[in-house]
């Protein structure tokens, strides 16, 4: 199938990436199978995520992720035609069995998944904890599991940086499919692979050239000065109380 609008979003991305002048470092592109359906489960750090999430895709075989978004951004006048034409799968939290539905038949379909397993960015640029839907449908749909770290999309675009300068590096890292042993329930199966996420982050940082002792864009677990995950959620509370403060007035 041609997609042409998706090629089309492909392509620009690739021309702004390239006017950023990033460095892009992949690794385990080879861990997408070339057909069929996989689930790829992909921390979240960065509002650029589901730009670079589609790269180590696109490198295998130029195949296609429908990742799985919010609901507003499908209501969105410029956005909202734009993911419909490139048939992501729109998230109503109030209605999330839909979405389930929706993934799981575009997995059984053979489509690649994206799905953000946090729901919302980390502050901490760790691995927050974990909603269960991405082992649920890799399970119902009988598809790869694939656990997918991103890094440095954090320094460009996120909740409190919008940074645009040259020459910043991103790292992603591709696991190998998750092995889940028949009879594990969900919980301990999403541990797994809140685990295998965690390794993987390691593993990704480690490659990170820009990461000066105590570099506030790299996790306190890793060396770095972010937030940690407690005063993360913190952070988050506090905003959200002023958010509704302000409504309210």
């Amino acid at each position: 199938m041609a997609e042409p609008v998706y090629r089309s979003i492909i392509f620009t991305a690739k021309t702004l990436f390239k006017g950023l002048d990033l460095t892009l470092d992949v690794v385990g592109a080879d861990n997408i199978p070339t057909e069929g359906g996989a689930l790829l489960a992909i921390n979240h750090t960065s509002y650029l995520d589901f730009a670079l999430g589609g790269i180590p895709a696109d490198m295998r075989g130029r195949r296609l992720v429908r990742f799985m978004a919010k609901d507003p951004i499908f209501k969105h006048k410029v956005a909202g035609p734009l993911m419909r034409a490139m048939k992501h799968i729109p998230v109503d939290r109030d209605a999330g069995s839909q979405a389930f539905r929706d993934g799981v038949t575009a997995l059984k379909a053979g489509e690649l998944v994206g799905v953000f397993p946090e729901a919302t960015m980390s502050l901490s640029y760790d691995i927050k904890e974990l909603k269960s839907g991405s082992i649920r449908m890799a399970s119902a749909a009988k598809v790869p599991l694939i656990p997918m770290i991103i890094f440095g999309g954090h320094r460009i675009l996120s909740y409190n940086t919008r940074d645009f300068s040259r020459g910043k590096q991103i790292c992603i890292t591709v696991g190998q499919p998750l092995v889940i042993p028949a009879g594990t329930d969900a919980d301990a199966a999403n541990a797994m692979l809140s685990h295998a996420l965690k390794d993987l982050l390691a593993i990704t940082v480690a490659r990170y050239k820009d990461q000066s002792p105590g570099s506030p864009w790299i996790p306190q677990r890793l060396g770095g000065s972010a937030p940690t995950l407690d005063q993360a959620i913190e952070i988050e509370a506090a905003a959200r109380e002023a958010r509704i403060s302000k409504k309210k007035k």
